[in-house]
């Protein structure tokens, strides 16, 4: 699509009066011709009518064609971009369209509008009014919020819809790996996040600057976490906490290292969802999945009984404060080794085991007994809910034991020779 620029009154192209130069353009579908005021102005004596853009040389130059020509390029600029735009994404191209591209880019609306912390507020309210998100999804966008608000404070770079480009790409990665100190899986997650405002606010016409599609999050790593073996779960189990509280935490934990629910799906269970020995589970990340089935046993059935199938829960937050307790008091005090990635610095680290612990782990540990019981992956997949080995996979921690096992298992059967006995 062609467009073009003209003067509002061209004064037989010999006036003195200075007057508007207009943007115009025709939208065939719409059978309607586009006008918009470029709000600057030139005598006609100063206009090149057949170019359609000021003089710029000659003793009928105007003293400020060159500024003006360079203003009216912007106009043609955007035009371009957003008409590019519209065709790669596969959105039709209208009047409405450039209008409220040209109004955003060349400031003739409220600033309100304009303001991208009050579109990423229009976008939460969004989301939970259209009950899209769960309330962890609704903390983790408050909290993206609030990494912006403090990287833009700390960093001093003023947060437009313009000014998401390459360098707040360097910018904010900087700004979460130095001094937010996230790691590369954290961050990785946090900028997926963002990205998928910024769609929302490129569908919805809050901006037209579609430079963070080119964000690139980095891999996802797999990081050396613990996970508890058989032994260790019975340990646990058999330990008799200083409190009451702490003994409930203790049953909720256990229970999830013998189930491997999730600590979010662990409020469903009930008297409806506790039947013929098994559990009964929707799963809630994904309705469109089939609900699971998770047999129940001696230990796993004794802790329900116990709370008549209502389980005492706390916050995440503070189960996994008062787990680390559990163990702590259950001499689970020796050091573990972890890992810790930060864009491509890779580290490997100590730490008390008990410092460790967390509702993950007990998911983790249920995952990793099974499997190293000889349990197929799709029988604890069917379990666990996991859709993909990647995934699954992660949570697979191969400890010394299982080691020694395979090894005495695959080789166990040689014998030495007899010279070799003695």
């Amino acid at each position: 699509m062609n467009h073009s620029f003209f003067l509002k009154k061209p004064q037989k192209r010999v006036g003195n009066e200075p007057t508007l130069i207009m943007f115009t353009c025709y939208f065939k579908k719409e059978k309607k011709q586009f006008l918009y005021s470029t709000g600057e102005k030139i005598r006609p004596i100063h206009w090149n009518f057949e170019q359609k853009l000021p003089k710029l040389k000659g003793s009928k130059k105007d003293s400020h064609s060159n500024a003006i020509k360079n203003q009216l390029t912007r106009y043609s600029q955007k035009f371009e971009e957003i008409q590019a735009l519209h065709i790669k994404i596969n959105e039709e191209f209208n009047s409405k369209t450039l209008k409220e591209a040209f109004d955003q880019e060349f400031k003739k609306v409220a600033k309100s509008k304009l303001s991208f912390f009050s579109a990423y507020d229009d976008f939460m309210i969004e989301k939970q009014k259209r009950k899209e998100w769960k309330p962890s999804t609704i903390k983790r966008y408050a909290n993206i919020k609030n990494h912006l608000l403090s990287f833009e404070a700390r960093k001093k770079y003023k947060l437009t819809f313009s000014t998401i480009n390459n360098n707040f790409d360097t910018e904010f990665k900087d700004f979460c790996y130095r001094i937010l100190d996230h790691s590369t899986n954290t961050f990785a997650r946090n900028l997926g996040l963002f990205k998928t405002f910024m769609f929302w606010a490129l569908k919805n016409k809050y901006t037209y600057n579609n430079a963070f599609i080119d964000f690139k999050k980095p891999e996802r790593v797999i990081t050396k976490e613990i996970a508890l073996n058989l032994h260790q779960v019975n340990e646990i189990y058999t330990h008799q906490p200083k409190s009451l509280a702490l003994e409930r935490v203790r049953d909720v934990f256990v229970f999830q290292c013998l189930t491997g629910l999730r600590y979010g799906e662990l409020k469903f269970i009930n008297n409806r969802t506790v039947t013929n020995n098994s559990i009964l589970i929707k799963e809630e990340k994904d309705l469109t999945k089939d609900a699971r089935v998770i047999p129940l046993f001696d230990i796993s059935k004794r802790i329900l009984d116990k709370y008549n199938n209502k389980l005492p829960l706390l916050s995440n937050q503070k189960q996994n404060k008062y787990i680390k307790e559990v163990f702590k008091n259950a001499n689970f005090t020796f050091e573990v080794e972890y890992s810790r990635t930060k864009n491509r610095e890779h580290k490997i680290l100590s730490k008390p085991f008990y410092e460790r612990v967390s509702t993950h782990t007990a998911r983790r540990s249920f995952v990793t007994i099974l499997k190293n019981n000889g349990v197929a992956d799709k029988t604890i997949m069917e379990m666990s809910g996991h859709r993909d080995l990647k995934t699954f996979n992660t949570y697979y921690k191969v400890d010394n034991i299982a080691k020694h096992d395979a090894i005495n298992k695959a080789f166990g059967s040689l014998e030495l020779a007899s010279s070799e006995k003695n």
